[in-house]
Parts: C-alpha cells; structure tokens; sequence
C-alpha cells in the first residue's frame, strides 16, 4: 500500500478536498504534526482515524516503524498541521525513504501558503523560487538580498511575525524600491494583503503583527548593467587593504553612483 501525503487547509477548514477526507479516513493510521489540530480537521467533517503525532522532534526515530507499517500492507496517510506535508514542514525525510526501499507514494493536490500568496501578491511571473524561513540575523538577510538582486522573478519566503519588523527593515536597506507582498492570516477571517515598494511596507510594519505570515518578494524588471571595471578596481583595493567587502562595496556605490550589489558580486 502507498504512503499517502495529504495537504490539509492552512487556515479555513472548508478549504480541505474531497479526495484527502476520504483517505485520511480510510488509512490505518494518520501521521500528523499535531494529533490535536488534526482531530479539530477530521471531526469537522466528521471523519474517523487513528491519528499518530509525526512532528520534526520525533520523525527520525519513528520513521522506521512507518516503514514496518508499509511493508506489511498498511495504507499509512502523512498529514502536516497546515499545508503539503514536506515543505517546511515534518514528512521529507520519510518520503525520500519510503522511495528508496521501493514503496509507492502518493501526493494529493491541495491547499498550499506558497502559491496562495504568490497569486494574492499580484507579482506571479512565469517561474518563482522558494526561499523557506527568511535566515535570521542583519548578515544572513543582506546574502539573501544580494542573492536576490538580479534575480527577475518572484520569491516566496515565510517569517515569523515577531521577526518581521526587521526583516523588511533590512530589505528596505537594501531595496527600498523592491514590490513587496506581505500576505497574513490567509484564508482565515482577517486576511490581509500589504502590497507596494519595500520601503513603504515596512513602514507599515514596524511593528510585529499578528498570524502566520508569507512575504513575497517581486524580482527586479531588468538586470542592472556591470559595473564600470574602475568601481570594481576600487572595491578590490579597499578590500587588500582590510575593509570588509560589503562596506567598501557600500562605499564606492556612493561615490560612484554604481549598484553596491553589483559591485560587490563583481569584486569576488
């Protein structure tokens, strides 16, 4: 029998499909992140199973009873709190081993934060990357920003609301000018949709709000042109003489009037 991965809802319980109630009711157990939140799914729509907690804490350990279970015929369903099990959520790990011993896995179609916000954000191109959790910390942001710079398509990323201040705060730094989506509580009764450049956005959060949140970056219209080989001359000298990259980068940008990102990814 397969393992089955079923999306559940990522906030309105009516957003869940026909095909997933019935195989969670059908499967001899249900592995889930929270047995509690599950139960409050199934018994909404009035389905019966016998629900097994499958968090991240614990999904090395019980991942090779799952895959007793499937050995011996059992229809096992993996189900996360909110979403496509697998997507930063626990369930990757037991799926890529429920392959390579040869056991057959179904996905279902369902509801997903990632392409809800996207959608929502106006900014869907033909091609997107999803970035996870936003790294914490000022350095691990500005990589990413920098990463992002010539990057002509959208990104999705999720952040915790209490972190969220700061995280466009520090895009605003570096992309004041960049379309943003912040996307909150979606599907729930106070969704929220904040478009527009990152610098009025997160003027609009300065502070943490409340809920789930999905950002949404939208990618620059054009890859900006290379740096003159002059700024990035200066760049590599102040770097041999000891200053950080990014801040000689940060230094010729404004005496120049050169893209600091640019500048800096020229000069490695």
């Amino acid at each position: 029998m397969p393992l089955v991965v079923c999306p559940t809802p990522i906030g309105n319980l009516e957003d869940v499909t026909l095909r997933v109630l019935r195989e969670l009711g059908e499967a001899d157990v249900v592995l889930c992140e929270d047995t509690r939140r599950t139960r409050v799914l199934l018994e909404r729509h009035g389905v019966s199973a016998r629900l097994i907690s499958f968090h991240r804490h614990n999904e090395a350990a019980r991942a090779g009873g799952v895959l007793d279970r499937l050995e011996k015929g059992e229809r096992v369903a993996l189900a996360s709190d909110a979403g496509l099990p697998g997507l930063n959520d626990p369930g990757g790990g037991l799926i890529a081993q429920a392959l390579e011993h040869g056991f057959p896995v179904t996905v279902l179609p369902g509801p997903s934060a990632v392409e809800t916000a996207l959608v929502a954000s106006g900014l869907v191109g033909e091609r997107f990357v999803f970035l996870g959790y936003l790294p914490r910390g000022r350095e691990g942001l500005a990589r990413l920003w920098d990463e992002l710079a010539t990057w002509s398509w959208p990104a999705v990323a999720f952040e915790s609301p209490r972190r969220l201040p700061a995280s466009l705060a520090s895009l605003a730094e570096a992309a004041p000018e960049r379309p943003v989506a912040v996307c909150r509580e979606l599907t729930k009764l106070h969704e929220e949709v904040a478009r527009g450049p990152a610098a009025e956005v997160a003027a609009r959060f300065g502070e943490a709000p409340k809920g789930e949140i999905t950002l949404v970056i939208g990618g620059v219209a054009q890859r900006r042109a290379a740096a003159e080989p002059q700024a990035v001359e200066a760049v590599a000298e102040l770097v041999e003489s000891g200053v950080p990259r990014r801040k000689a980068a940060d230094v010729v940008a404004r005496l120049t009037g050169s893209s600091r990102n640019e500048l800096y990814r020229s000069s490695l």
